[in-house]
């Protein structure tokens, strides 16, 4: 490919890709730290042989051991990029990088749109899955980058009263971290549109010998800092019985944080779909 300078690129991609979150500090580039765009900006800059590493838009930041199935995000390349492609070199160059990143990252399409397309602000919810084993530690490595292990029992039925609170547009800022440049008076708004947990088999064996696995799915229009693991951490209290159910209503009333159960470990959450209207694509990963 011919050495091209980042600063003419004029043809947006939409690029669609899933991420094992083990090792990775989060989806933010961060001097000396492995990212989500840290690697992305590596490949793609070596790759495509630019003179400067592209700027890279996501659809959200996803924190430190968090997983992804359906991450977008938006880039703008050289154009023309491939002069007469019907598909094979995109394609080939999704197996160039694949290879290039080892299983760390994956990307699972890619595709022009126009400019008016933003990897953030084009999109129109987004849906987060989180698992958890009822079941005694310590854990398998492997339940423990996939799944929170917490004992049992965890009632199902008070774990959907508590998710059913959640539906509708809310103040969230209890169960948020504190963005820079914010205050604890400043709301925290974000409309969900669905949560709800499920009971089902540990197909996997994530943790021998230990109890079914919980799913949770959410999903809204937007997401604040931690607020699915923080959710997590006060709905399994809840379930457990160590908290009352009256804590999800009283806290979305008040805004305080204070005093809340420890959000859930980042391992056990993974962002599964995005949504976008059909000039963008439509919607990547889950859709229910």
């Amino acid at each position: 490919m011919s050495l091209f300078d980042a600063t003419n690129a004029t043809q947006r991609w939409r690029i669609d890709l899933a991420y094992d979150g083990r090792g990775l500090h989060g989806f933010a580039e961060q001097p000396d730290h492995l990212t989500v765009v840290g690697l992305l900006r590596e490949v793609l800059t070596r790759t495509l042989r630019l003179n400067q590493a592209p700027l890279i838009v996501g659809a959200g930041r996803t924190d430190a051991g968090v997983h992804a199935f359906a991450q977008v995000i938006h880039v703008d390349l050289p154009n023309p990029l491939f002069p007469d492609d019907r598909g094979e070199e995109s394609a080939r160059l999704i197996r160039s990088l694949n290879s290039q990143l080892a299983g760390r990252l994956r990307l699972l399409s890619m595709r022009r749109v126009s400019d008016e397309f933003h990897a953030r602000f084009s999109a129109t919810w987004r849906a987060y899955r989180y698992l958890v084993v009822e079941g005694e530690g310590p854990a398998l490595d492997l339940t423990g980058h996939l799944a929170w292990l917490t004992p049992g029992p965890i009632d199902l039925d008070l774990l959907n009263e508590a998710a059913a609170l959640l539906v509708g547009s809310h103040d969230f800022r209890a169960f948020c971290r504190r963005a820079p440049g914010t205050t604890l008076a400043d709301p925290l708004r974000r409309d969900v549109t669905h949560a709800a947990w499920q009971r089902l088999p540990d197909a996997l064996g994530l943790h021998p010998g230990g109890g079914p696995v919980l799913r949770l799915d959410i999903r809204a229009n937007a997401f604040c800092h931690q607020m699915v693991r923080s959710l997590t951490g006060t709905m399994i209290a809840i379930g457990q019985g160590k908290r009352p159910i009256s804590l999800i209503s009283e806290r979305l009333e008040s805004g305080n944080r204070e005093a809340l159960p420890t959000p859930a470990p980042a391992a056990g959450l993974a962002l599964v779909g995005v949504g976008y209207p059909e000039f963008a694509g439509g919607p990547s990963g889950f859709v229910g």
